[in-house]
């Protein structure tokens, strides 16, 4: 079947104003010229043909190919040495013939890939120029000109390097294949080897991953999906970012469509279903800890490259701790033991190395979920972050003991004329609408006290406390359109566990940073250890001072014992915060001892959805999750002998500050730090752990702390 010819328009320059036209030839000739060039070049092996290609000699013999062997499997092991899972060859792939794939698959192949493929003669001139074409008007490569016998002889016989000798031989190549072998064997090579993501191999496996079904049951639009993944996997993952997924298919149908493999009626049909009814395999059901085993193989890929991954024969020894896994695990069932709970995650990494120790998630009601709830799921962490405004303050001389705030509702104004409902004025209550009137930052935090952090967050600045985070850990993107905005000290930009797990994790190591590792060794396919990449060594910085570190984690210390985390208290020294997001749609708590540093979050998976109605409570950072921590480090830590958190070196120096005028919801714009008042006390300077900490306001519990924050 060959494919209908298409009238195409006058490239480059239709529809576009002479002027304008002639600005953009001036712009777009550089990359024009490279473009040609390449087209010529590729494209004279085309017209070439059978006598041009024999200048290359015994390179482009087909008698020399030989398919790139198989490899074995990679295989990735638990810190115990117990096997976790393996990394699957192609080896593990399932040759079907075309006459067992669903006709919609080649249809919605050739369509996005090569729609000349059964015309062309292995190298498509036309293709090249449509793709040259398109590349010049975007100013950037945006297609490919490879058609399918071309991507078939560079995955499995030639290398990937990007030389021009390496296209022409490629070029080369793919005219003799397309003489020697038949369309249809061509496609039937291409589709059984092509990678389609989540270690699916060949369309029979990527239709048993992501459907459960054989390549022969696929329905026009799984076939569409399925097509759309070969160009980047990872893009267009339907597990991870559905919605990419569908844009990408509905690519393909459009395709489909102008080359008349589709009706219009089918078309609208296929395009109407605007979420992916994905029916996950269980191809892959021997893999342990699925969370940690996918952040494993990501790790690798990023190092190695897909490639080298793919083809297997590593031996990956991990930082997992199987026994602290299953404590992870057994804390959220213990907790959450309903069908209709919402998702809950941890994490765990020694703060002395950056080892990850422990990462669960579970969700109930769905098996084998392979979105990675805490390295790639980013949700608002709520006062959790107010962490990091008090470490910023203290960095910065600002004694949280001695600096008061006044405890009222409290509106940031930076326009004149906005409101509260339209997000134009910043209009901060606390969590249960309790204030404590006149009252010191220390106490602020043990009652998480909102209308305090937002001014301390002004008075600090936004960008302080970004890079505070930002220093400690945090690795999600901060700022918005190019700022750090004010509400992020109360936890409004979302951020992942691992962020946070890190980053508390620094504190407990005395200011700290160990980069997290889930790899300790590599053995190579040749039996010797991969010591050039620097598995298993940490990689440590110090980005605060110890005693600032020392500081934060005494007043968390508190915290734990009277303030809004009294239920993750288990009888050993330990600091942690509690977090709650706007209508109960996100829960935290996130602390750590000197051995272990964890991160709990818990919400639906779905969005944000409200948990005001689970197990007859509304969810909050002090409830459930502050448990799940508890039962998760009696587990894990709990049978280890008891440390306390070691004094610091030098403790924090603090000097007088100067604080904003407080903004009641009647006055002006709230401006800080300048035309201030000076609030603050200079403190005697410590001489000890226990008249440092504990001088002054804040060292007790506050009367009425709310047991929800």
């Amino acid at each position: 079947m060959s494919a209908p010819r298409r009238r195409t328009k006058r490239p480059l320059d239709v529809d576009i104003p002479r002027r304008r036209r002639r600005r953009q030839a001036k712009r777009r000739r550089p990359l024009l010229i490279v473009l040609l060039v390449l087209a010529v070049l590729v494209t004279g092996a085309a017209v070439a043909g059978a006598g041009g290609v024999y200048q290359f000699g015994s390179s482009c013999d087909l008698s020399s190919l030989h398919e790139v062997r198989i490899g074995q499997n990679t295989f990735v092991y638990a810190a115990d040495g117990s096997l976790l899972g393996a990394i699957p060859a192609e080896r593990n792939r399932q040759v079907v013939p075309l006459s067992q794939v669903s006709p919609w698959i080649p249809k919605a192949t050739i369509a996005i890939e090569d729609r000349r493929f059964y015309s062309h003669g292995g190298v498509d001139p036309r293709g090249i120029a449509r793709a040259v074409v398109a590349d010049v008007k975007a100013r950037k490569v945006v297609q490919g000109g490879s058609t399918i016998t071309q991507q078939l002889v560079r995955n499995l016989y030639i290398s990937n390097e990007r030389t021009v000798q390496r296209k022409l031989k490629e070029a080369c190549l793919a005219i003799k294949l397309n003489d020697a072998w038949s369309k249809d064997k061509i496609l039937a090579a291409y589709l059984n080897q092509v990678y389609y993501g989540n270690l699916a191999y060949g369309i029979e496996a990527a239709s048993q991953t992501y459907f459960s079904k054989h390549a022969r049951d696929l329905n026009l639009r799984e076939s569409a999906l399925l097509a759309g993944l070969t160009q980047a996997p990872s893009a267009y993952n339907p597990f991870g970012d559905p919605a990419k997924a569908i844009a990408r298919r509905d690519e393909v149908l459009d395709a489909m469509r102008e080359l008349g493999y589709i009706s219009p009626e089918q078309y609208k049909w296929a395009v109407s279903a605007r979420t992916v009814r994905l029916k996950p395999g269980r191809l892959y059901t021997e893999i342990r800890e699925p969370y940690f085993f996918g952040y494993v193989r990501d790790q690798l890929i990023k190092h190695y490259g897909a490639e080298t991954v793919r083809s297997g024969g590593l031996k990956v020894y991990t930082t997992i701790v199987p026994a602290w896994q299953r404590a992870a695990q057994d804390a959220i069932r213990q907790t959450l033991d309903r069908p209709d709970d919402p998702a809950a995650a941890v994490i765990s990494i020694t703060p002395a190395t950056g080892a990850i120790r422990a990462m669960a998630a579970i969700v109930p009601g769905r098996r084998n979920n392979q979105f990675n709830l805490l390295s790639q799921a980013r949700r608002q962490p709520g006062s959790t972050f107010k962490t990091f405004v008090l470490a910023a303050a203290i960095d910065k001389g600002i004694d949280p003991d001695s600096s008061y705030y006044v405890s009222a509702p409290f509106t940031y104004k930076p326009v004149s004329n906005g409101n509260c409902e339209d997000g134009s004025w910043w209009c901060v209550k606390t969590y249960d609408s309790t204030y404590a009137g006149w009252t010191s930052v220390t106490r602020a935090t043990l009652r998480s006290d909102n209308s305090v952090y937002a001014q301390l967050t002004l008075d600090v600045g936004p960008d302080k406390v970004g890079e505070m985070a930002r220093k400690l850990g945090v690795r999600s993107p901060l700022q918005v359109k190019g700022h750090y905005v004010p509400a992020m000290g109360l936890g409004s930009i979302a951020v992942s566990p691992l962020d946070m797990a890190s980053a508390y994790a620094t504190l407990s190591a005395g200011g700290v940073y160990s980069e997290p590792t889930a790899i300790r060794k590599v053995v190579l396919p040749n039996g010797k250890e991969d010591t050039k990449a620097g598995w298993g060594r940490p990689k440590r910085t110090r980005v605060i001072s110890d005693g600032v570190a020392w500081k934060v984690t005494q007043i968390l210390e508190d915290n734990v014992r009277y303030g809004t985390g009294t239920r993750a208290s288990f009888g050993r020294p330990a600091a942690g915060k509690t977090g709650t997001t706007d209508k109960h749609a996100d829960a935290w708590f996130v602390g750590y001892t000197p051995d272990l540093s964890t991160a709990v979050w818990m919400g639906y998976q779905g969005g944000e959805i409200p948990m005001e109605s689970v197990h007859g409570i509304s969810v909050s950072g002090g409830s459930f999750p502050a448990e799940i921590w508890r039962l998760m480090m009696e587990k894990s830590i709990g049978p280890r002998p008891v440390r306390d958190f070691p004094d610091p070196m030098s403790y924090p120096q603090y000097q007088p500050f100067h604080r904003g005028p407080l903004a009641l919801s009647y006055d002006p714009l709230y401006v800080a730090p300048t035309t201030t008042t000076d609030t603050t006390t200079t403190p005697t300077k410590p001489t000890g752990k226990a008249k440092s900490a504990k001088s002054g306001p804040g060292s007790k519990a506050p009367t009425a702390p709310s047991p929800r924050q």
